[in-house]
């Protein structure tokens, strides 16, 4: 039954009373003027304050069930901007409340749904569109060793190593890949360790140095922290972080200057910094403060050209956050970009007994 019925029927019990206390006079035979007239003034009392009574709640329930009931059906059909706030103390009103905080989180919801759609989206055609130049270059050189082009060892040499070269491009975009999964659901595999500071980064240079030499960029190393530094970290993860701020340097490099990376490493008090700067294209000046958001780039046709997925550096914030740091960027156009990183230090604490 509904509210407005129960309402109805429960008026005229309360109006209908004083009738029966009327007729159960006459049957008595106790009945005179006076009475009737107390009998009468009795029925119009519990008439009106029946009315008032009736007409107060249901102004207080009802209308606000009738509201509930919209907005659920607008919810229903997907309609999640109808707001049934309400401003009220009573338990109508926190109920209205509650079911506003529900239609708000279901709107964030489904945003954030279809912002992960929409980024989904985004990754796969930068992946589809990152992996297709590769492979084609892999075919062609493949086809051209087939075909009897690469007639001499030199050229063999050449076309394999760029068909290596290719393949290692290929390799890295699928890493990103699964790399970015398991951030999704925080699941990076991590190894931490105790590393002494200088000589990982040492060999770590060593090897960036040989990458970069064939790619005639010259790389500037400054360890200005003590020899026996150690911090504790996962060295695959932290190698993947330098090698990707390398790799964006290496992308955006200028034609017209020679090419330049150079390595600083700090002390700042209990942290380290790692500084990564280039001289290439830089960034614009509005695009800063999105550089590490995850699919963005900040030039559409120059980051087409030059490839990636538009997740590497979303991947370095994360990895560095999760060992405790924080990562920012400096840049100006047409003279380069400094990438910032800072680890904590490890330190052994001592304790007298």
């Amino acid at each position: 039954m509904k509210l407005k019925h129960r309402l109805i029927i429960s008026f005229f019990i309360i109006a209908i009373v004083p009738i029966i206390m009327y007729v159960l006079l006459l049957l008595s035979g106790r009945f005179d003027r006076t009475l009737l007239k107390f009998v009468i003034a009795e029925m119009l009392i519990m008439a009106f304050t029946a009315f008032m009574m009736v007409t107060w709640v249901y102004g207080g329930v009802v209308i606000q069930l009738k509201k509930l009931i919209r907005a659920a059906n607008n919810i229903k059909e997907g309609n999640l901007d109808y707001s049934v706030a309400s401003t009220g103390t009573d338990e109508m009103s926190e109920l209205c409340n509650s079911f506003e905080d529900m239609r708000v989180r279901l709107k964030n919801n489904a945003k954030d749904r279809l912002e992960d759609e929409a980024e989904q989206r985004a990754l796969i055609s930068n992946i589809a569109h990152d992996l297709k130049t590769p492979i084609t270059a892999i075919k062609g050189y493949a086809e051209g060793m087939l075909d009897g082009v690469a007639d001499t060892p030199e050229k063999q040499e050449k076309y394999i190593r760029t068909i290596y070269n290719k393949a290692n491009e290929m390799n890295t975009l699928i890493n990103e890949l699964t790399l970015y999964s398991n951030i999704d659901t925080n699941k990076i595999p991590y190894n931490f360790q105790k590393l002494n500071l200088s000589a990982y980064f040492t060999d770590c240079i060593e090897e960036l140095g040989m990458d970069l030499e064939n790619q005639h960029i010259r790389l500037d190393y400054s360890n200005f922290v003590d020899p026996d530094v150690q911090i504790i970290a996962d060295p695959e993860q932290l190698g993947r972080i330098i090698h990707n701020i390398v790799s964006n340097s290496v992308k955006y490099m200028r034609a017209d200057v020679p090419s330049r990376i150079g390595i600083v490493i700090k002390d700042v008090g209990d942290f380290v910094q790692i500084e990564i700067a280039d001289n290439g294209k830089g960034i614009a000046t509005r695009d800063l403060p999105y550089v590490f958001d995850r699919f963005y780039r900040a030039d559409t046709s120059r980051n087409s050209a030059a490839g990636g997925s538009g997740i590497g550096l979303s991947i370095v914030k994360k990895i560095i956050e999760d060992h405790g740091g924080k990562i920012w960027v400096t840049s100006k156009e047409n003279e380069g970009t400094t990438m910032y990183f800072v680890i904590r230090k490890y330190i052994e604490e001592v304790y007298n007994e």
